[in-house]
């Protein structure tokens, strides 16, 4: 399974096809994927890394115990990112971010990913942020990203919702986080899930898409 392969399904309209299968083979064990509990709010289910490429479902399930964010989540990636809904609504709201030496309301943290979790480091960099568009995407629909703008992903509350999420490395791009100001340097572990819970994850994303209404594939 390839990067390009996946971005071709999306654009083909055959995504929910696709999905079923991989969260099938998932969910009967063997595939060797296992689920992490990401800090903003999502089981990630890695489905291929290969280099600067990534494929990834993203399930977020009221059901689900969720990791706990030390920063915020407004964050910006270090690549570029295609998503599609699989089911549930999901609000992409875009950060207005401005440098601030006074009067700041978040420090800029860096966020170092490490075999043993994440590396949560203070930069020197203060801003003033405020939320700013939002847009609001539900079943079949695709949105894209660039490397480097803030943004935070918003699920209803109580909602249910899956995405299929598709990464572009770009080089000498960092992964950000917003958060308080006198947050210290730390590190956050990441709950990887065992071979049970990550298929009764993928079980419940492929029976949420099986009953979803989704439109465009």
């Amino acid at each position: 399974m390839r990067y390009q392969d996946v971005l071709d399904t999306i654009d083909g309209g055959r995504t929910r096809k696709w999905a079923l299968e991989v969260l099938g083979e998932i969910a009967a064990g063997g595939s060797g994927v296992r689920a992490v509990r990401h800090p903003l709010g999502f089981l990630c289910l890695p489905v291929e890394r290969a280099g600067e490429f990534g494929v990834c479902v993203h399930v977020w399930s009221a059901g689900a115990a969720h990791a706990v964010s030390t920063t915020s989540q407004v964050h910006c990636h270090s690549w570029d990112l295609v998503s599609h809904v699989l089911y549930g609504q999901v609000r992409n709201v875009h950060a207005v971010v401005a440098d601030a030496a006074d009067h700041p309301t978040h420090r800029v943290f860096e966020v170092v990913s490490t075999p043993d979790g994440d590396v949560i480091r203070p930069t020197g960099r203060t801003v003033r942020y405020a939320a700013g568009r939002a847009e609001l995407f539900g079943p079949g629909d695709t949105y894209t990203l660039g490397a480097g703008a803030f943004h935070s992903s918003v699920i209803p509350e109580g909602g249910e919702a899956a995405t299929v999420a598709l990464g572009r490395g770009r080089p000498g791009l960092g992964d950000l986080s917003l958060g308080p100001l006198a947050t210290p340097l730390h590190h956050v572990r990441r709950e990887r899930l065992d071979d049970a819970e990550t298929a009764r994850a993928a079980e419940l994303a492929r029976r949420s898409i099986w009953t979803s209404n989704t439109r465009g594939g």
